[in-house]
């Protein structure tokens, strides 16, 4: 029987997919299994792979004829995996030795449908320890309380999917996969619904994710057209939201948390390519006019003013009928 599954998708990323699956040999037990996912990397990543599949027992490499994107990867590897847990990994990022089973005993020994550890974030020579924002450790709860307040940094703000472990009621649930074809935000919907409908929780004060930041071909990177995915994403929680029982408390929290992204995007506009600097404006234009409107004079009243300014003439600008088609 498969015990655990890791699932880690690759694309061109032949510099660091080396250090990835070193960590995964670190990593070996006869009950773990590894699916490596290659998203049609077009440098040498599929070679390193091909290798890998011989060299690690439990390795088993599936190639995307068409690049999906890291959602659809990670969805490819869920509907192949056999293991009562499942983890996460990403293609330019690793592990310490022996961390994903010592992660399992202690999941296990808290008999919960998913836990959250913290990571440390690496930016070339420089680490940093990320916590997940929830004040207890090793302790089982109701997933709901990692939700609120709206004006706090909660656990579904801190969505990596690599940052935790899941138990395979989960998938049989619906509750793993991820929107198939987000570019970027992917976690957020994934990570709502998590806290939303599973049953309980913990949060693990253990460290052995190292987190590779500032990846030159890492989409938060890049400037194109695939970064305005998060308001495909974050329109997706936000309807969720308004659809749960307990709406009128959460919803506040969405919006907010979605405002506050628009604005960091908005702050850094610069860095997008000139057309689509002009569709982050129109569109988030037009994400602000879809969200619950009291709900969100709620939560503009409640932030920094020139957060809240910012917002409130990006709400205000006309949309042209032209920017309603192309959306």
């Amino acid at each position: 029987m498969v015990k655990l599954s890791v699932i880690v998708p690759f694309f061109n990323v032949q510099t660091y997919a080396p250090d990835t699956l070193r960590s995964l040999r670190a990593n070996i037990r006869e009950d773990f299994e590894f699916i490596l996912v290659d998203d049609c990397s077009t440098d040498g990543t599929a070679d390193l792979l091909r290798r890998a599949q011989e060299d690690i027992p439990g390795a088993v490499v599936h190639r995307h004829e068409r690049n999906g994107g890291l959602a659809t990867a990670r969805n490819t590897g869920l509907d192949r995996a056999r293991g009562e847990y499942l983890a996460f990994l990403d293609g330019d990022d690793w592990v310490a030795p022996g961390y994903f089973a010592e992660l399992l005993a202690r999941t296990e020994s808290l008999g919960c449908d998913f836990v959250r550890t913290d990571h440390v974030q690496v930016e070339r020579a420089h680490r940093t320890v990320r916590r997940v924002p929830h004040g207890r450790r090793g302790t089982v709860t109701d997933p709901r309380t990692g939700i609120l307040p709206a004006d706090r940094s909660t656990s579904v703000d801190y969505p990596y999917a690599w940052a935790g472990l899941y138990h395979r009621r989960l998938l049989d649930r619906g509750l793993l996969h991820f929107t198939d074809g987000l570019r970027t935000a992917e976690d957020r919907p994934w990570i709502w619904r998590l806290h939303r409908q599973a049953d309980s929780f913990a949060v693990l004060g253990m460290l052995g994710v190292f987190y590779r930041r500032g990846v030159t071909s890492s989409l938060t990177q890049i400037g194109d057209v695939r970064q305005l995915d998060f308001i495909r994403a974050f329109d997706q929680v936000v309807e969720e939201t308004t659809e749960d029982r307990d709406a009128d408390a959460l919803l506040p929290k969405a919006v907010r948390t979605y405002c506050a992204i628009i604005s960091h995007h908005m702050g850094a506009i610069e860095r997008f390519e000139p057309a689509v600097a002009r569709q982050l404006k129109s569109r988030s234009s037009q994400a602000l006019g879809r969200m619950p409107q009291a709900v969100l004079d709620a939560a503009l009243d409640s932030m920094d003013v020139e957060r809240a300014t910012l917002l409130r003439r990006l709400r205000r600008r006309p949309v042209t009928a032209r920017e309603v088609a192309a959306a």
